[in-house]
């Protein structure tokens, strides 16, 4: 005779419920590793960087730079009808990279984690499919995105005092009279 397991969440909210329904926690009293990354993932590695803001309304994370906000991660708005508008795809994140050869170096790595579309040509950013990607791959990938937005005080670490250079004179020659 066997008995029967009820089956139940441990602690998980719906929040914790991966975009496909799957469990992304505990199940049966097991730890399971989390097997792909939710948008409440990217919210709680997001708000975790120092001075990141979610801008209301939208699914987007952004860092002051000399008072403007500069997005680092947002869901990708895709084009599902063409000539109508952009509709968010909540499975895809946009994220900003350092530069073209590094999102390029992404999309060859792995094309099912990272893709692109003809709207980002030229744009240092990749889109990253949620359902593929860990948690641990989602804070390397947002924090060089904030990296890549934040102004430099935040950014570098604690450099030394840098010492006094003498002004320079101005409007003298060099050579003597």
């Amino acid at each position: 005779m066997t008995t029967k397991i009820p089956f139940r969440w441990r602690g998980a909210r719906p929040s914790d419920v991966g975009l496909a329904g799957k469990p992304s926690v505990a199940i049966l009293g097991h730890d399971l590793p989390r097997l792909m990354a939710t948008q409440g993932d990217v919210r709680r590695i997001a708000l975790a960087l120092p001075e990141a803001e979610e801008t209301p309304g939208h699914f987007a994370f952004s860092v002051r730079n000399k008072g403007k906000l500069k997005g680092f991660a947002w869901v990708w708005m895709e084009r599902v009808v063409p000539k109508k508008p952009r509709v968010a795809n909540p499975r895809v994140l946009a994220v900003r990279v350092p530069n073209l050869g590094h999102r390029e170096m992404l999309l060859a790595a792995d094309p099912v984690k990272f893709f692109t579309e003809p709207h980002y040509a030229g744009f240092p950013a990749v889109l990253v499919r949620l359902a593929e990607v860990t948690a641990a791959d989602l804070e390397v990938l947002l924090a060089d995105g904030w990296r890549c937005m934040a102004p430099a005080e935040l950014t570098s670490p604690a450099t030394p005092a840098k010492r006094a250079r003498p002004a320079k004179r101005k409007n003298q020659s060099r050579r003597k009279r």
